[in-house]
């Protein structure tokens, strides 16, 4: 097959694969590395790297050493040898490999024909499971469970790989077979932090609905009768009878200072995104990092697999110097074991532990996996795989550690009393007192505020007061349900300029109705139609073509352009003209280095016929090019008519006036032509363009104007934040005001009014009484419906230096000087739902310099780059 056809048969068996996943299907891992060449193989027509001098940024371009096809394919980089020469269930992979960057998951089918092609190995086959709530989200389990096995009493350990969707029954099966027992010989314990939780003896539920996370240690009890002093079945509360587990100690795989058992009921599955396709983000060396002193704070995470949510969020609590000071110093004191709100400390020792490994000298990045595992096992939701909110994790992680650090040991009960006319300064003081007296830890002193709530019933105008702490701000966002989109538009026939369009489209719309808005804006003929392309390093990266498409795949600093071609098109390819200028040599104007290319290219169809010759070619290029040429008396360009005319073009210097042009052929070869006017040219038939190199000299310069086509406006381009504008972004003041605007409360909510006796749809109004000293601000980026899923990529513009609240605070007797605040830390979000990256932007105080932490990645970056469209969670500190 050809490259084009291997690409549309892989394309065609995808589409119709994906379409009938189900659970128990099998999907196929494939190196990242092998799947990008062959990628570059079948989309090796759309364009070619035909001269030295071609751009290498553009992805289309491919030299003809990538373009030769793959060889077998080649899975061996995924696997961990030494892991996998010690198992006996087959090839191991690495623990830290991320979907989109190491690997991607193939449909069976598809798989199978690439094997039929390639052949090569190591198959690594996973099945698709159900999770969430309502069990109806699918995802690749990637990483089944790997349990340690520790048989007792003899003391043997061993390590397994296990479904969390196999039963209980199977495990048991498994078990015995390891260790070449019977059923009846064994009883098999959740060994949770080597700490007897439940006896696992209900064969028919699954390992996910035991809570049994990754990594964790499983008790496999042998039986004996109870003569002999040994361990009998019928201890299922959990209790040690002598010569139990007492006389032979296990040693902890964590390093914990007397850690207890969980007394903490697991927690219900959470709804986890599936998966399937993770954005490649670009990862950025930490080499040149230049720190005065001592590099302590400067240590990543390791990314264990869409562990990027956690990592982002973990650095910035880290980077809270607060936090840094507390957990630094010995808080084992604090510890509230008793709490039935918290996890027993397990939580609040793992996240010490870790905050100290990031704080000690070095820079070797850190694996987090004991932490997560802890994680996992109280917050369920978080486990596996798959990619979660970073948000929700932060908030978990705040109210967790503030439950595990509550050194208030026994809650008293405290009944609230309304204000009743009393002053509010009075009334809030009560509330947070009664507050602290229930809940006092590091987290309080730090991240807890309070609210002034206003309701006041529609009815009867009964107003209630109250103050409610809080622990972080959720703002929302103006969801824009449309979107401005700017795209350059240009003919074919010589007819006009380039123009640029900027029209307005629904913003979860697709590329028909974007094509649509163009068509109006720029009065198309019944008979012509646009032919839509992104352009990327000054070449065509793709067209597209299909109306499907959505257009939130298209980003607001991508460059679009749109083509007016006729409607009807019979057996034609499409000229791709392509512009070059020479590039000279730094310090010397004279020398040359080579062509580069420059400005944005121009498209014609082009008739498939074999009597196409080169001096046809050249004449559609004069009438491609006619609106750039200068006329004689002045710099302003002619029409097309002008220039067609007998009158405009001497027949004597018709040879003078030729471009000088390069096509390149099927072969990947360059043909000249300027020579040779009569000679037939020969398409390539596997490819629907064909590649026309223009090469300006600067005599040819002399007689064209090409500033039409050199700067290609963005999609969409925020001009400077202080300008006013009618699409100025908003600001973070504007995102709290609609926050504490009132506003009714929604049917669902109403308020029992105590004067009417009677719910009512009251006014409800926030104001900020008493800020904490370090403030979280979330933007509601992620908007959720019955059938749909959003992320909106507002540009919020943040203060770095400087946020002032004082204005937002009722409290008048505050001391206004206390309310400003300077931003240290934030988390970014790229990508959509589902599919995104996480990273975090900290400012470590001690350097005043800011840092990016991208997982085990970190590099310096400017002040002025901290501000973007992807700001998730914003850290304030007074």
């Amino acid at each position: 097959l050809t490259p084009e056809e291997e690409k549309q048969k892989i394309r065609d068996i995808a589409v119709a694969a994906e379409a009938q996943t189900k659970v128990g299907d099998t999907f196929y891992l494939i190196t990242e590395r092998w799947w990008q060449e062959w990628l570059a193989y079948v989309n090796q027509n759309q364009a070619t790297n035909a001269t030295d001098g071609s751009s290498s940024e553009h992805q289309g371009l491919t030299s003809s050493s990538s373009s030769n096809r793959p060889s077998n394919i080649d899975n061996s980089d995924l696997i961990d040898e030494s892991a996998s020469e010690n198992c006996s269930s087959g090839n191991v992979l690495c623990d830290t490999l991320v979907e989109g960057t190491d690997y991607i998951l193939l449909p069976e089918d598809v798989w199978n024909q690439l094997y039929t092609w390639y052949g090569g190995g190591p198959v690594l086959a996973r099945k698709v499971i159900n999770t969430g709530l309502s069990r109806t989200e699918l995802s690749v389990e990637v990483y089944p469970l790997r349990l340690q096995l520790h048989l007792m009493p003899k003391g043997d350990c061993s390590t397994m790989r296990i479904s969390k969707k196999e039963t209980i029954g199977e495990l048991h099966r498994k078990v015995c077979e390891i260790f070449d027992l019977s059923t009846k010989q064994i009883s098999i314990w959740d060994y949770f932090s080597h700490q007897k939780h439940a006896l696992m003896n209900d064969m028919e539920k699954t390992l996910d609905d035991a809570n049994i996370q990754m990594d964790q240690d499983i008790l496999v009890e042998i039986l004996t009768s109870k003569t002999d002093g040994g361990i009998g079945s019928n201890q299922e509360n959990g209790s040690l009878s002598n010569g139990s587990l007492a006389a032979t100690p296990l040693p902890l795989s964590v390093t914990t200072s007397g850690t207890s058992p969980a007394g903490k009921p697991p927690l219900k599955n959470g709804n986890p995104e599936s998966n399937f396709q993770n954005l490649n983000v670009e990862r950025t060396s930490t080499s040149g990092i230049n720190t005065r002193g001592t590099s302590c704070g400067l240590t990543g995470l390791l990314n264990l697999g869409n562990t990027c949510f956690m990592n982002s969020a973990i650095q910035c609590l880290v980077h809270t110097p607060e936090f840094a000071q507390y957990f630094h110093e010995d808080y084992h004191q604090e510890i509230n074991r008793q709490n039935p709100l918290g996890m027993v400390g397990e939580l609040a020792l793992a996240f010490g532990e870790l905050l100290r490994k990031l704080w000690s000298p070095g820079r070797q990045p850190v694996s987090p996996k004991p932490f997560k595992t802890k994680l996992a096992r109280f917050a369920p939701q978080f486990g596996g795989s798959s990619q979660h909110d970073s948000q929700e994790l932060l908030a978990f992680l705040l109210d967790g550690l503030h439950e595990d650090l509550n050194r208030v040991k026994h809650k008293p009960y405290i009944k609230s009393r309304d204000a009743d006319g009393r002053p509010d300064e009075e009334v809030a003081d009560e509330y947070w007192a009664n507050h602290i007296a229930r809940n006092d830890s590091i987290i309080v002193d730090v991240c807890q505020g309070q609210y002034k709530s206003t309701l006041v019933c529609p009815a009867c105008s009964k107003v209630s007061v109250t103050f409610d702490p809080f622990m972080y701000l959720s703002l929302p966002l103006q969801q824009a349900t449309t979107r401005s989109m700017t795209v350059t538009i240009f003919t074919c026939d010589g007819s006009a300029l380039p123009a640029a369009y900027t029209v307005t489209v629904p913003k979860q719309g697709r590329c028909r109705d974007l094509i649509q808005a163009l068509s109006n804006a720029c009065f198309l003929q019944i008979n012509e139609k646009l032919l839509l392309a992104e352009i990327r390093g000054h070449l065509i990266h793709r067209f597209l073509e299909d109306p499907l498409v959505s257009l939130s795949s298209i980003k607001d600093d991508d460059h679009l352009t749109a083509y007016k071609i006729p409607k009807i098109l019979k057996n034609t390819k499409f000229l791709q003209l392509i512009h070059r200028r020479e590039e000279q040599s730094a310090g010397n104007s004279q020398s040359s280095v080579g062509w580069k290319t420059y400005g944005t290219p121009l498209v014609s169809p082009i008739s498939c016929d074999d009597t196409i010759t080169r001096g046809d070619i050249q004449k559609m290029v004069q009438i491609m090019l006619s609106p750039l040429l200068r006329t004689k008396e002045s710099d302003h360009p002619v029409n097309e008519a002008d220039l067609l005319s007998t009158d405009a073009v001497d027949s004597s210097d018709a040879a003078e006036k030729l471009i000088p042009l390069q096509l390149v052929d099927e072969n990947n070869a360059c043909i000249d032509l300027a020579v040779g006017d009569e000679k037939v040219v020969k398409l390539s038939s596997s490819s629907m363009s064909v590649l026309v190199f223009v090469d300006w000299s600067q005599r040819l310069l002399s007689r064209y104007d090409t500033c039409h086509i050199e700067n290609l406006s963005e999609v969409c381009k925020y001009g400077p934040v202080n300008k006013k504008g009618r699409n100025e972004p908003p600001s973070l003041y504007t995102c709290l005001e609609a926050f504490l605007r009132e506003e009714p409360l929604v049917p669902e909510d109403m308020w029992y009014c105590p004067q009417c006796k009677e719910r009512r749809q009251a006014s409800k109004k926030l104001d900020f009484w008493r800020l904490p000293e370090v403030l979280v601000i979330h933007l509601k980026r992620f908007s959720y419906s019955r059938s749909m899923k959003h992320k909106l990529d507002t540009f919020v513009n943040f203060p770095i230096h400087d946020l002032d609240l004082t204005k937002y605070v009722a409290n008048n007797k505050n001391d206004a000087r206390h309310q400003i605040y300077e931003l240290y830390a934030l988390t970014n979000h790229y990508g959509s739902m589902g599919s995104g990256h996480y990273t975090a932007y900290i400012k470590v105080m001690d350097e005043n310099r800011w840092y990016n932490f991208d997982d085990s990645h970190i590099s310096q970056i400017g002040e002025e780059e901290v501000k973007s469209a992807a700001a998730y969670v914003l850290f304030y500190r007074r």
